[in-house]
């Protein structure tokens, strides 16, 4: 596995992938752990989570400065990225045993009737370099303090940070072998979840990669969870604030350089005040600073890797051919590095690669919509189902336009987010299964009916 800094272009280090003997013996130590994991006392478990995010919190700026080296988040965001994992693992330390406590049911006289909640085994997690920190600790946090033991596929140009990763639970006093990172090739991943050690797998990161999991998994007979894709529409209505709409979708766009699943993509803006936002936007968009990831100012560094900026340029050379009106950036920055600008598209035609695909960057796709109907239609007018956003300042009327939105989740009036007290995942092309909450961690258990006379 090469290293490429993707804000110079150069060469970090290279990493020697594992073969499959060493998958073999990794699957092996991992079963073994498990039978010894599963048995520690919940309280346990939950401490040594804790402890995983005062490592996180000690050592996040290393840990930032990793992500910032491998895949070129700005180090101000890799910093807060840290701080989000700890909050996870705080999270679930305190919520865990809760979480799993045995629910009662209804029984005749006489009878106890409950469902309790086992760990299933080894989960392999297949992540994503976009947030390579956050996506392991939200998979980690919950099902680790469940019983079951992880075993992490990472995405092969941040090695760096998978291997970051295994050492916080290390550090934290995990036992060893409750977690461990493969530096495998996407072409082992099938065996690995084939393997009947393997209990269950999930996966955040492109549809095909989703879908070779989700069929694999499917063969086996095993749970997975897939969080995937998104094209997010951000519906400005009327009586938006557009001044808080205009900065927020900026951010909402433009954070981690545009690479996000849940980025406002699609900006669906009311016609009476579409001038008045567009104008606004553009003013935001073009404010943000482009440049050096390892500058605390810098609000948009370079794409996780050259090859994603070129298809990310496809996409918009062929959206302005289609007859897109390009407002501001649209071409890479001449300089050395991944560096793509805050790129605004307005009058998008229906079909053309900014309206019918997931822009993975700094791309936004604005449309001048006539009323609200057409507006959720819109919205709807997608393949995806991940998140949303609705400005508008009657806060009724943006819950029940909430509800007839097709997403896994909804925001009034702020930007879509992901947050551990609340389940998190999609519907359609953006995946199944939920992450986070309760609903998360009970995604890779055994509901157990246990009935007593």
């Amino acid at each position: 596995m090469e290293v490429i800094n993707p804000a110079t272009g150069e060469r970090e280090r290279t990493i020697e992938e594992q073969t499959e003997s060493d998958v073999d013996d990794a699957l092996e130590r991992a079963t073994a752990a498990y039978e010894e994991w599963r048995d520690r006392p919940i309280r346990e478990r939950e401490e040594l989570l804790a402890a995983a995010g005062d490592v996180l919190r000690e050592n996040k700026r290393e840990y930032a400065e990793t992500m910032t080296r491998e895949m070129g988040k700005p180090i101000s965001q890799a910093v807060a990225e840290v701080e989000k994992c700890a909050w996870v693992c705080d999270h679930y330390a305190e919520h865990g045993s809760a979480y799993l406590s045995a629910d009662g049911h209804p029984s005749p006289p006489g009878s106890s009737v409950e469902t309790v909640y086992d760990p299933l085994g080894p989960i392999l997690a297949v992540m994503p370099w976009n947030f390579p920190f956050w996506q392991v600790f939200r998979f980690a946090a919950p099902h680790l303090t469940s019983g079951n033991v992880g075993l992490l596929k990472h995405a092969s140009n941040v090695p760096g940070c998978a291997q970051a990763i295994a050492d916080v639970f290390r550090k934290a006093g995990y036992p060893e072998d409750v977690f461990q990172t493969l530096l495998i090739s996407s072409d082992l991943v099938d065996d690995v979840i084939e393997d009947d050690r393997v209990k269950a797998a999930t996966v955040t990161g492109s549809g095909p990669a989703g879908r070779a999991v989700a069929s694999t998994a499917g063969d086996q007979l095993k749970t997975s969870v897939l969080e995937l894709g998104g094209s997010d529409p951000f519906v400005v209505l009327d009586d938006a604030d557009i001044e808080a709409a205009a900065e927020t979708g900026a951010w909402a766009r433009n954070q981690n350089g545009g690479q996000s699943c849940i980025a406002g993509k699609r900006f669906l803006v009311h016609t009476d005040v579409y001038d008045e936002f567009l104008e606004a936007f553009v003013d935001e968009v073009e404010s943000l600073t482009v440049g050096d990831p390892t500058d605390e100012e810098t609000d948009i560094g370079p794409q996780a890797r050259a090859d994603l900026m070129d298809e990310l340029h496809e996409q918009v050379a062929a959206s302005v051919a289609a007859g897109a009106e390009l407002l501001t950036g649209g071409e890479p920055l001449d300089r050395e590095g991944a560096f793509y600008p805050p790129t605004i598209l307005a009058d998008v035609p229906e079909g053309c690669p900014a309206d019918s695909e997931e822009t993975f960057g700094p791309v936004a796709a604005v449309y001048e919509i006539d009323d609200e109907d057409a507006l959720v239609a819109k919205a709807n007018d997608t393949e995806f189902g991940l998140g949303a956003t609705i400005w508008t300042e009657d806060r009724e009327r943006g819950r029940r336009l909430a509800r007839e939105i097709d997403a896994g989740c909804v925001y009034v009036n702020q930007l879509v987010k992901s947050d551990p007290r609340v389940p998190f995942g999609g519907v359609g092309e953006s995946g199944y299964g939920r992450e986070l909450a309760r609903d998360g961690m009970l995604e890779f258990v055994n509901r157990k009916t246990v009935w007593v006379e």
